[in-house]
């Protein structure tokens, strides 16, 4: 049933209150620390705990694209679209081994400073403005759109108003502070993981229901053998969605850069652990890890189980969009099923994973531009409450403009998830390739990481548009290549990162040994080999992911 009844306002403004009034709260508490220094501001230093880090990474990460977006690719192709939330699971122990003891060792607050540190400032300020560009435009953009569109399937409310009242929302939790987005990260990730909980367990009584029995078990177990080729991890090269997750490439190959630039080299990400001790911060990413496990059930089951009742009868028109079945509706049109209450908890699930990755979006962009952009060109004099003062300008400003740009950006033809893939996967190669050199090679020079950030984007265009210009079929024995459907061999996506990485690795290590040589100086970080031991306790919680991940991709290989 279209709309939301009155129990599920209730529980809606159950959910707003209670998120506003702790965000309140700790505003309040933390005031005077909040305002007279603006690291605590911004990265709500040393007072975050392991599990408000291993939350907020969680409610920044999981938005409107992964309930609305991944949940349709669910009932496209599957559980192998879980690769983006279990292969996460298994980079977050890299990062929290191998980039937290580098970034909290040298004192690096943001990627830009990382950048200005290691290399100089042309290359920090380069990546900085990026960074706005690419945070503004394509990540709030698509977050506020595709969030608002949800909202209005569910409740029939105006799009436009539903950016706005959620642009607000973010805005208000935002403007306290790190601090204050951090805790209250917690809240919402209850409501995103208990609502999103009680969608899949209404999904899959419905499976159970269509078929004569009853119970979530019967459900999951008649969706594996009504959707048996749902139920696979890695596509053979002759699968339909074979370009979207080709083969083996997702264990061994691009998807690692996908992964690794976004939770390891992203300030919208590393934020979060920034302001902690390192052990602090390694809780709370195994914290995080744990619960990427979990995502899939919440945001692909409920797909699979749409495509199991479509595929058996329901949802022949509730599913299409002028006149062509769209997969990106599945989860609205379950949720609509939910009964009045459970449909509100829902409801607030799906804002909360929107707010609270708006919230930690905008944070990120306050911080950048104004540690990195006002502080250090624009008024170096500012002192630390000029500085918190920008920061919440800039914050404002930030969502004003995406909701304005939102509507032109053209998400809804795109879909959400591949609109921020598509754009943000032409730079990660080079990106992630001047990090990761810049962390563990001292040789590694300036004009390297510029090669790597402008020479990585122009080989992503060039071989995003090969195709077009030579016949690549000669790549398709080896899996590097598919026929696109218009008789056009493309290079997949995921592929496409991996060679564009390894170009500018080699590029950049040929670059530095060539300047090294005439005497180039660089400025290596400070390692030490006992930054990287582990606690026992770690450890321990890495190897049961660890081989919690090997089970999975075992079983559903």
């Amino acid at each position: 049933m279209q709309g939301l009844r009155q129990a599920d306002y209730l529980v809606f403004l159950f959910y707003f209150i209670v998120v506003a009034g702790y965000g309140y709260w700790v505003y309040r508490r933390k005031k005077k620390a909040s305002i007279s220094e603006s690291h605590d501001y911004f990265l709500a230093e040393g007072s975050l705990t392991w599990w408000a880090i291993g939350a907020s990474l969680i409610a920044s990460n999981i938005s409107a694209e992964q309930f609305i977006g991944m949940s349709g690719s669910g009932f496209k192709m599957g559980l192998a679209v879980s690769t983006y939330e279990w292969m996460s699971a298994a980079t977050l122990m890299i990062v929290a081994i191998f980039f937290m003891p580098v970034y909290l060792k040298n004192k690096i607050y943001t990627m830009p400073q990382f950048l200005n540190k290691r290399y100089n400032g042309t290359v920090a300020m380069i990546m900085a403005v990026f960074w706005l560009l690419l945070y503004v435009v394509v990540n709030l953009t698509s977050i506020l759109y595709l969030g608002a569109l949800a909202i209005n399937s569910i409740s029939g409310i105006n799009t436009t108003l539903c950016m706005y009242v959620l642009a607000i929302f973010a805005i208000f939790i935002t403007l306290g502070g790190m601090k204050v987005i951090g805790y209250t990260d917690v809240i919402q990730v209850f409501f995103l993981i208990l609502g999103g909980l009680v969608t899949t367990y209404i999904a899959l009584n419905l499976v159970s229901e269509k078929f004569g029995t009853t119970g979530t078990a019967n459900g999951f177990n008649l969706m594996m053998q009504h959707a048996n080729d749902h139920f696979h991890m890695i596509f053979k090269k002759d699968n339909a969605n074979y370009m979207d997750l080709p083969g083996l490439t997702v264990l061994i190959g691009g998807m690692w850069i996908v992964n690794l630039n976004y939770w390891g080299c992203n300030q919208y990400i590393t934020q979060r652990a920034l302001g902690a001790e390192l052990k602090t911060a390694r809780s709370g990413i195994l914290f995080a890890a744990f619960l990427k496990l979990l995502m899939p059930v919440i945001v692909v089951l409920p797909g699979i189980a749409a495509y199991v009742l479509h595929q058996n009868g329901g949802f022949q028109t509730e599913l299409l969009q002028n006149g062509e079945l769209n997969p990106d509706k599945a989860y609205p049109v379950l949720l609509n099923l939910l009964p009045a209450g459970l449909k509100g908890l829902a409801f607030a699930a799906l804002t909360a994973a929107v707010v609270a990755s708006l919230a930690g979006k905008a944070n990120s962009i306050s911080t950048i531009f104004t540690l990195d952009i006002y502080k250090k060109r624009l008024n170096p004099g500012a002192d630390e409450r000029k500085m918190v003062s920008m920061g919440k300008i800039t914050v404002v400003t930030a969502m004003l403009i995406a909701v304005l740009i939102a509507p032109l950006m053209g998400i809804d033809k795109k879909g959400g998830f591949q609109y921020i893939q598509e754009y943000t996967g032409f730079v990660s190669p080079g990106v992630f390739a001047m990090f990761i050199l810049g962390f563990f090679w001292k040789r590694t020079t300036s004009t390297a990481a510029l090669f790597a950030t402008v020479g990585g984007f122009a080989f992503s265009l060039f071989l995003k548009f090969l195709p077009k210009m030579m016949n690549l079929s000669f790549l398709a024995p080896y899996g590097f290549s598919k026929d696109n459907g218009e008789g056009i061999f493309e290079i997949p996506f995921i592929d496409r990162m991996g060679f564009v990485f390894v170009i500018c690795v080699i590029g950049m290590v040929l670059i530095s040994l060539f300047e090294n040589k005439r005497g180039v100086k660089t400025n290596g970080l400070e390692l030490d080999g006992k930054m990287f031991r582990m606690s026992s306790s770690f450890a321990v919680g890495a190897l049961i992911i660890c081989g919690i991940l090997a089970a999975l991709y075992t079983v559903f290989w």
